[in-house]
């Protein structure tokens, strides 16, 4: 039975907190989830639900995200990397397990090239390494609708440049997945104080991918149909990390961790602690017959 403990930390002067999922029969190190700009810590049940047997789960609302304090002006890698450091140093953890996915992989990276010594392994999903001049653009007009108020029109908007809306490309739970993605923006846009510098953060700072990293195992996968950064793209930012693996998840876009959510979780495992990746069922296409169907139009 997992217990659960959160604890609350500064750094530079912002609060922010963390979750512990406990699970006492873990074979390896403590794993830590890091999402998208504006997912909290408890946004993440599909992991904790097959971690239970493998690892510690940690998850976190950092600076900036959730219920913790706003970010200061300015770049902002920097006092993040420094806050999931403390999370380690306030658990006593030597090294952790790092899974990080779309805005959370570029976090994870930092993490890995500050202090690699104290990441096991490294898993990095849906690597948002290369942002055309044109998507910035699209980003720019969904914040400006935001500031406005037009919360609508910057839902949609939002949702529109993460998924896949090219009918002649299968993506699984794609009606589902861009419901849930909308609904979401919905969400964050009505309720989260964060919300509109989180949007222009993530245009505007964007984080280093150059440079490579050695010394720490890492895997990098991508949905085959990811529209935010191609797959080609990111196989070639994987190529600069030493001894890295690269993996395509079929069926899928950039939100692969909703769409084959077991799936992803499962590759995770698997690669925390060090089984064979060429059976997980994430490297296989999905059965049509088994999409969820309930009539609805596709985008809503």
């Amino acid at each position: 039975m997992s217990e659960e403990t959160i604890r609350s930390l500064s750094v530079g002067g912002v609060s922010y907190a963390y979750r512990l999922l406990h699970h006492p029969d873990g074979v390896t190190e403590p794993v830590m989830v890091l999402g998208g700009a504006l997912q909290g810590m408890f946004g993440w049940p599909q992991m904790e639900e097959r971690f239970k047997p493998v690892a510690d789960m940690i998850t976190a609302d950092l600076p900036g995200m959730g219920t913790a304090e706003p970010l200061p002006p300015g770049p902002s890698t920097e006092l993040l990397c420094r806050a999931i450091e403390h999370v380690l140093d306030d658990l006593g953890l030597a090294r952790i397990n790092l899974f990080g996915f779309s805005y959370g992989a570029g976090l994870a990276f930092g993490c890995a090239r500050r202090f690699p010594a104290r990441i096991a392994r490294l898993a990095l999903g849906g690597v948002p390494s290369h942002i055309s001049d044109e998507q910035c653009a699209h980003w720019e007009r969904a914040a400006e609708e935001l500031r406005r108020g037009a919360v609508e029109t910057f839902a949609t908007l939002a949702t529109d440049g993460l998924l896949c809306l090219d009918e002649g490309r299968y993506v699984t739970r794609r009606r589902l997945a861009y419901r849930y993605v909308r609904r979401s923006m919905l969400h964050a846009a009505r309720t989260s104080p964060h919300a509109l510098d989180s949007l222009v953060r993530a245009v505007t700072d964007r984080p280093d991918f150059s440079g490579g990293l050695r010394g720490v195992p890492t895997l990098v996968f991508s949905g085959a149909h990811d529209t935010v950064t191609s797959p080609a793209h990111q196989r070639r930012f994987a190529a600069t990390l030493d001894g890295s693996r690269f993996l395509v998840i079929p069926d899928a876009d950039h939100w692969v961790v909703l769409e084959r959510p077991q799936a992803v979780a499962d590759l995770a495992a698997r690669f925390f602690t060090d089984r064979p990746l060429s059976s997980a069922p994430a490297l296989a296409p999905v059965a049509r017959d088994d999409e969820p169907t309930d009539g609805a139009p596709a985008y809503v």
